[in-house]
């Protein structure tokens, strides 16, 4: 059978998509990015418990009081865990994904229920949304509209519909055929038999429709923190990535709570506005009327009284924006001031010497006076993102072997902006106690003792390459062994396991890494040398970015870090903890003074 290639040809598709419907992209970029950060600015506007008590206005409205009271306890808890920007972040990409698909799917369902041809062409259509692995969406997203809310969006829009469609259309067609003969008998209107037969009476089912909407788009928009899209998503992403169980409970928490509050406010929302589910609620309610408890805790203010509420609140927090004002914004002295409130995205994978140099540089590049912004993505997104200057620089580019993949595929859309450290070495690691094993040689035979496998890190990066293809083949390893991608933090959590436990492990690893400071640790020598010459840290950005950004440009070129100060660096971060690297480096960086103004001089 003749292989066919479909990938090549999906490729094919994307490029003349690009190339042919930019202007297309970038409209539907606009319109979608304004209604998100509208609603992010909404919702992120009033001081996170005057947020949170609103929010539980409006369960009081729909659920009532002790509804209310869980929520308000909920996403207090949020705003205890310093996770509130990024809950609003996410609860604005839901809100408006949703919306958007809702008023795709419903239309689509409607018609779907009044013509067969039409449901049986939507439904392997809908069968593909549905079934196809989701992060297979953020490819497409990614290439179309680079990193950001946008390619979570459009993904979230893409994965979430068929519930909508197929939710709408079966509730439509399950309203019994006599009564739609009646509503005809009578001179209905089909518009009017739809609209006031058939919507009506299948409502439940289509607000069941839309719980599962946005169910979907809640996961959906975790998933997308892959590609940079903020929120909740961005957390439990880091969280995973750096092995952060405490930063993982938190973040995933936060996400349950938020689930659980727009689960239980849509199932109550369906009730509140189909008939048969107001119904459905007073004969709940009839047997507790007698019980003056009961009254109180099934109370549920009307929609005048709800919506008081929400406006009283809302001025308080408009009237809290105002006195509060922009005060707390960090001075910068006049003459240090280059950067005039410029904003810069920094952009970084969870490699220690990334995160090290990141937030380094997001702390002199505020002491100059910049704006930067700092996002975590995997190596692909962030070299795409910088191709299409959606991020300005990234620190930790391996050149000539690692992250030469990048450097080839985008060409000129990329700037070299100078080697920073170097040379590295690339190698495979042992504990000091595995006895016998000193060399890649060594490892010959002996793949029993290892499990057969060796923990590697992100299969994106150019390392995990060249052991495969070379390094192996090269010592007669590659049928003995298996390489398990994981990711870095990943890999240094097996090596941290192993060592605890006595056990041999095998591990990639490179120099400089604060693991040999931290562990006895064996490099493995490289006899035939398949590792090749160490390699160069280098400094890339965007391809404008001397254009846009002239002083810092000339800063990059001239910044150098030996491996003492690197390694301190790293251990300061590593010391510091999840969640506090800028203040980490910070305090590193504000213990030799003098440095700020050795590589970012403001003078001459």
């Amino acid at each position: 059978m003749p292989r066919i290639n479909l990938g090549g040809w999906a490729e094919h598709a994307v490029s003349w998509l690009q190339a042919h419907l930019s202007w297309l992209f970038d409209a539907v970029n606009t319109v979608l990015s304004g209604m998100y950060d509208g609603v992010n600015a909404t919702l992120g506007a009033p001081d996170a418990l005057l947020m949170a008590g609103i929010l539980a206005v409006v369960a009081w409205w729909l659920r009532g009081l002790p509804a209310a009271v869980l929520a308000f306890a909920g996403l207090a808890l949020i705003d205890s865990f310093g996770l509130w920007d990024r809950a609003t972040a996410t609860l604005s990409l839901i809100l408006v994904a949703s919306v958007i698909t809702l008023v795709l799917a419903v239309p689509l369902g409607i018609w779907a229920a009044r013509d067969r041809r039409v449901s049986a062409v939507l439904r392997p259509v809908l069968d593909v949304m549905q079934t196809m692995p989701a992060f297979v969406y953020l490819i497409p997203g990614v290439m179309f509209f680079s990193i950001g809310p946008m390619p979570g969006l459009i993904a979230t829009i893409v994965f979430s519909m068929p519930p909508g469609v197929r939710m709408t259309e079966l509730g439509i067609r399950q309203v019994d055929a006599e009564l739609v003969e009646a509503a005809r008998a009578f001179g209905t209107t089909p518009r009017h038999t739809l609209t006031r037969v058939q919507l009506p009476l299948a409502l439940p089912t289509i607000m069941a429709g839309v719980n599962q909407v946005i169910m979907l788009a809640l996961s959906m928009v975790v998933i997308a923190g892959m590609a940079g899209a903020g929120g909740l998503g961005e957390s439990v992403y880091a969280a995973v990535t750096q092995v952060d169980i405490g930063g993982g409970v938190e973040s995933g928490l936060a996400v349950v709570v938020l689930a659980m509050y727009l689960d239980r406010m849509t199932g109550a929302l369906g009730k509140r506005v189909s008939p048969l589910g107001r119904r459905a609620s007073a004969k709940e309610a009839a047997p507790a009327r007698g019980l003056a408890s009961s009254k109180v805790l099934r109370y549920r203010p009307g929609t005048a009284v709800a919506t008081v509420g929400v406006v009283v609140l809302a001025l308080v927090a408009g009237g809290m924006q105002l006195v509060g004002g922009d005060g707390g914004r960090q001075a910068v002295a006049a003459g240090e001031n280059v950067g005039q409130g410029q904003r810069m995205k920094l952009g970084y994978f969870p490699w220690d010497e990334a995160v090290a140099s990141t937030y380094l540089w997001q702390n002199i590049l505020e002491d100059r006076g910049y704006k930067p912004d700092v996002k975590q993505l995997d190596p692909g997104p962030l070299y795409t993102a910088l191709a299409q200057g959606q991020m300005d620089v990234q620190f930790d580019a391996w050149l000539p072997t690692t992250h030469q993949q990048y450097m080839e595929r985008y060409g000129d859309k990329l700037a070299d902006l100078g080697a920073w450290y170097g040379p590295t070495s690339l190698e495979l690691t042992v504990p000091s106690y595995v006895k016998d094993v000193d060399s890649l040689a060594d490892l010959k035979g002996k793949a029993g003792t290892f499990g057969g496998k060796i923990v590697g890190i992100e299969s994106s990066a150019g390392m995990m390459g060249k052991l495969n293809d070379k390094v192996l083949k090269e010592y007669g390893l590659d049928g003995e062994y298996k390489v398990v991608s994981s990711s870095t933090s990943t890999m240094l959590a097996e090596l941290d396991r192993a060592i605890k436990k006595k056990q041999p492990i095998v591990t990639t690893l490179w120099s400089p890494h604060w693991a040999y400071g931290t562990y006895d640790l064996k490099k493995l020598k490289d006899p035939k040398g398949a590792w090749g010459e160490g390699e160069q840290i280098h400094a890339v950005g965007k391809k404008d970015f001397a254009r846009d950004f002239p002083r810092v440009a000339g800063w990059l070129k001239n910044f150098k870090m030996s491996e003492a100060d690197l390694s301190s660096l790293e251990a300061a971060v590593q010391k510091g903890g999840k969640g506090k690297e800028k203040d980490s480096a910070r305090r590193w960086l504000d213990a030799r003074p003098g440095l700020i103004d050795k590589l970012a001089p403001v003078t001459g």
